[in-house]
C-alpha cells in the first residue's frame, strides 16, 4: 500500500498530477494538500472528487506542526512536492512569499519527512518538482543538463534555486530518500490565466490586448502538461534515489512566434480572418531580469527511463485551445474570482 501526499495538487501542474495518481493506481491512497491560494482551484479535481481513493486537505506547507501532523495521521510512503509559488512577475513585486512558500515550505516537508521516515527509509521517496528557471539563461546555443550551475535571475527561481539545494541536503546529511526533477515551460489545460499562453488565448476571445514583453524575442521550450506528468510519474516509481532528471518539450519558441501560432489557429477555430487577432499584439516595457533563453537537455530521463514528449507544440496547442473553448464556464470562473467559492460550496467554510 502507498500513501502519497502531492502538494499544491489543486494548481496547474499539480492538479494533473493528482488526476494521473489517482486514476492510474487506485491501489493508492492519495492525499491532496493545497492551501488554496490564487492558482489553487478545486474544480480542476471535480472529476475525481469522490474517488475512493482521494482525500483533499485544506493546509499550508509552512505550518510544520500542521504538516507533521499529517504525516502522523496517514503514514505518508511518498512525497510529490508540487506546491509552490511560481510565477515571475509576482514575485518581483512580493519576493518574500516565494521565500516563505518555495523555500520555508519545502524545509518543513522536508523536516517533517525525515522525523517520521527516520526508523524505515526503505522504499520511500521525497520527490521535489523544480524548475529549469534555476539555470539562468542561455545564449543563442547551448542546453541546461543536469550538471549546469545554477544561476538563477529572479526572486522566483533564486527561491526554487534554494529549495533544491535544501532538498539536496537532507539527502546528503539525512540521507533522505530524495529525487528532483527541473522542467521547461509547461502549457494545457487549467492553466491559470496570468500567465502567457493561458492569458493570450482569454484575451483573443475577448479581442483584448496581447502584452509582449519587450520584442518578443525571448524564447522558451514548451512542454505539454500531461506529458510532463507522465515524466513525474516514471521518475517518481524508476528513477534513481538522489538523481535530477531534466523534463523539456523539445519545443523552443521565440514569445513573438507563440503567440502568431495561438493567433493564427485561435482565428481558424473561431471562424475569423486570416491575420485579426495578431492585430492585438502589444508590445510593453521588458520584465526587470528578463531571461533569454532556456532550453532542456533531457538526454538523461530518455536514456535511463525510457521518456519522451508525446506532443510537438503544434498539436499540443491545438488540444489546448480547443479545451479553453469548450471550457469557457472554467476560464470565466477563473477571471471573475468565482472559482474560490468552490471551496465553500464543498466544506462549507
Amino acid at each position: 500500500m502507498q500513501n502519497i501526499l502531492i502538494t499544491g495538487g489543486a494548481g496547474f501542474i499539480g492538479s494533473h498530477l493528482t488526476r494521473l495518481f489517482v486514476t492510474k493506481y487506485p491501489e493508492y491512497n492519495i492525499v491532496n494538500l493545497d492551501a488554496l491560494t490564487y492558482a489553487g482551484n478545486l474544480n480542476n479535481l471535480k472529476d475525481i472528487e469522490h474517488a475512493p481513493n482521494y482525500t483533499f486537505v485544506k493546509g499550508d506547507i509552512t505550518d510544520i506542526a500542521f504538516v507533521s501532523n499529517l504525516f502522523a495521521t496517514h503514514q505518508f510512503t511518498g512525497v510529490l512536492h508540487c506546491a509552490a509559488e511560481s510565477h515571475v512577475d509576482r514575485s518581483i513585486t512580493d519576493p518574500l512569499a516565494f521565500v516563505r512558500t518555495n523555500v520555508i515550505g519545502t524545509v518543513s516537508l522536508l523536516q517533517a519527512a525525515k522525523e517520521h521516515w527516520k526508523s524505515n527509509m526503505a522504499e520511500k521517496v521525497f520527490y521535489h518538482i523544480s524548475t529549469d528557471e534555476v539555470y539562468g539563461s542561455l545564449g543563442n546555443e547551448g542546453f541546461f543538463t543536469e550538471e549546469t550551475a545554477y544561476d538563477p535571475r529572479s526572486p522566483y527561481s533564486a527561491s526554487k534555486a534554494s529549495s533544491d539545494h535544501f532538498v539536496r541536503a537532507y539527502f546528503h546529511t539525512y540521507q533522505l530518500p530524495v529525487k528532483i526533477s527541473n522542467c521547461s515551460n509547461n502549457y494545457g489545460p487549467f492553466h491559470f490565466p496570468e500567465k502567457l499562453i493561458p492569458l493570450c488565448i482569454h484575451n483573443i476571445i475577448h479581442k483584448k490586448a496581447l502584452p509582449i514583453y519587450g520584442k518578443g524575442e525571448n524564447i522558451r521550450d514548451w512542454l505539454f502538461v500531461e506529458d510532463h506528468v507522465k515524466a513525474i510519474d516514471v521518475i517518481f516509481h524508476k528513477g534513481k534515489v538522489g538523481e535530477t532528471y531534466n523534463i523539456g518539450g523539445h519545443n523552443e519558441w521565440t514569445n513573438i512566434d507563440l503567440v502568431k501560432e495561438l493567433c493564427k489557429q485561435m482565428d481558424q477555430k473561431l471562424g475569423r480572418a486570416v491575420g485579426e487577432s495578431e492585430q492585438l499584439i502589444t508590445y510593453v516595457k521588458d520584465r526587470a531580469g528578463h531571461d533569454l533563453r532556456y532550453a532542456i537537455d533531457a538526454t538523461k530521463l530518455k536514456d535511463e527511463l525510457g521518456w519522451l514528449p508525446s506532443l510537438q507544440f503544434e498539436e499540443g496547442i491545438s488540444k489546448t485551445i480547443d479545451w479553453y473553448l469548450n471550457n469557457s464556464e472554467w476560464l470565466d470562473n477563473v477571471t471573475s474570482g468565482d472559482y474560490q467559492k468552490y471551496y465553500s460550496s464543498l466544506y462549507g467554510s
